[in-house]
């Protein structure tokens, strides 16, 4: 099978990073030619922060409280989404402890020093400056605490030749872009929870005070308004976009699927134009949404066939949920801001022979994370819920995978819960939605009997690679509860 081509993002991922270092003002008089040496270390770490494509701005030396004083407020006007303190050498916690009790941005504190080892035949007290980057670490976690904060995230290391710091400062960034689109985004809602589905329901309001983000309340109507301007061009243009993208076999045992019709092709792409100048007007950066109409209606038809346009738009960074399913929305998007993808899913059937169980949804799914390409069926019927037409059916990439579902508890909190496994290649079933086979430790039947008692909701989000700790690490910056269902 041959490999899908990729979707290009909507927008491209960025972050606005602030980078300053911190010293001791007395050494400067004292050893000459150091605080130069301070601020090449500086502007080598806010290089190295910039080449992981973000925008990295250099607030320069601190060396005591009054020039802290005087950062807080540049720090503050800058929306920046993360700081890295750079522990260029000792510093004093009077350097710190006013930035760390009024800066509402996560700051991470890196001590990377030029050399792994001093030459201690020929050690000097300049020397061991230029490396005393991990001197004042403790005064500073010790400070964060005294001042009611949670102490800072640590990277430890060398400047050069360090792979671990490398890709712990990569990590950090790429959070940072999840925080960047998190705190901006415009999440758009329109019609209902699916009727009965408890665990789906939650405030917007909640949203806002959780992730910073805003829910923007719209009304199917429009998209229905814009499908009235859609073009013959257009949806010709999205009908060859579509088909360049998926395979359209021949069905095979179950009696709801057929090949691909040209009028589910049509109504597909149709939908899909009518999505994309839907989401532009009202400026959106995902979608939840759930509506059946009145049967045999315009209105019917085009909000049932979302399918195509959905999984379209997930893989391009737009986060799409169908059953108006808020809380999986903002899941696939930190997923697909770690560049991990982001599925729309739930468990499926469980094989207690081969001891794995079958992940997916009748839609949406990111297509850039598919094994090959992905398929398109025509459904006679989609089971639960009204309508007919197109549906998307493919699996997940061979290897690792983490699952991401938001819940909330009794007290209306969100809750990150949280599993990693492994996507294993086999058969999965041609009926026109996802699956995938997710084999999960120490064996099937104790990992989901785990999960459930973590209070999920029973739909989540399906990304490559293993990222429970960088999922964590965003729910302690987030302050929300975090449970990594492992063995």
């Amino acid at each position: 099978m041959s490999d899908v081509p990729t979707i290009p993002r909507r927008k491209p991922l960025t972050a606005r990073i602030g980078v300053f270092g911190v010293g001791h003002h007395p050494y400067w008089a004292q050893f000459d030619g150091l605080l130069e040496q301070m601020h090449h270390k500086l502007n080598r770490l806010t290089r190295k922060v910039h080449a992981c494509g973000v925008t990295a701005i250099n607030y320069g030396m601190i060396d005591g409280a009054e020039s802290a004083f005087a950062l807080l407020p540049k720090l503050k006007a800058a929306e920046l989404d993360l700081v890295f303190c750079d522990m260029v050498t000792y510093a004093t916690s009077s350097t710190f402890g006013k930035i760390i009790r009024e800066l509402d941005v996560p700051i991470v504190l890196v001590a990377l020093q030029p050399l792994k080892a001093l030459d201690y035949a020929k050690a000097t007290t300049f020397m061991q400056l230029c490396n005393d980057d991990f001197c004042s670490v403790p005064e500073f976690t010790g400070v964060a605490i005294r001042m009611g904060k949670q102490p800072p995230p640590v990277i430890l290391g060398t400047m050069e030749d360090d792979p671990t710091a490398d890709a712990e400062l990569a990590q950090w960034c790429q959070i940072a872009k999840v925080l960047h689109d998190l705190r901006r985004a415009r999440i758009g809602h329109f019609g209902h929870v699916l009727e009965s589905m408890l665990d789906m329901h939650s405030d917007p309001t909640a949203f806002t005070a959780a992730f910073g983000c805003h829910i923007v309340q719209t009304e199917c109507d429009d998209l229905l308004r814009q499908q009235r301007t859609v073009t013959a061009e257009e949806i010709a243009e999205k009908q060859r976009k579509i088909l360049a993208l998926f395979d359209t076999p021949d069905p095979k045992d179950d009696p709801v699927t057929t090949k691909l019709t040209d009028a589910d092709l049509q109504t597909a792409a149709t939908t899909a134009v009518a999505l994309d100048k839907f989401i532009a007007e009202k400026r959106l950066d995902g979608l939840a949404y759930y509506y059946e109409a009145e049967p045999d209606s315009p209105m019917r038809q085009l909000v049932t066939n979302l399918i195509v346009g959905n999984s379209l738009l997930t893989a391009a960074g737009f986060p799409m949920c169908g059953e108006s399913d808020l809380k999986t929305c903002i899941a696939m998007l930190i997923m697909d801001r770690l560049e991990i993808g982001g599925s729309f899913a739930e468990f499926h059937p469980i094989d207690f022979e081969e001891g794995f169980v079958l992940v997916g949804h009748d839609g949406p799914h990111h297509i850039n994370i598919a094994d090959g390409r992905p398929v398109l069926r025509s459904l006679l019927k989609y089971h639960g819920k009204p309508g007919s037409g197109a549906s998307v059916e493919f699996k997940i990439k061979e290897g690792p995978i983490t699952m991401l579902s938001i819940g909330q508890t009794a007290n209306g909190k969100f809750k990150f819960v949280v599993g990693e496994g492994e996507s294993m290649r086999g058969p999965i079933p041609p009926t026109g939605n996802t699956n995938t086979r997710g084999f999960f430790e120490p064996d099937i039947r104790t990992f989901l009997k785990a999960w459930v008692k973590e209070g999920p909701t029973h739909h989540f989000a399906l990304g490559i690679g293993h990222h429970a700790q960088t999922i964590e690490m965003i729910a302690d910056v987030l302050g929300i509860e975090c449970a990594v269902v492992a063995p």
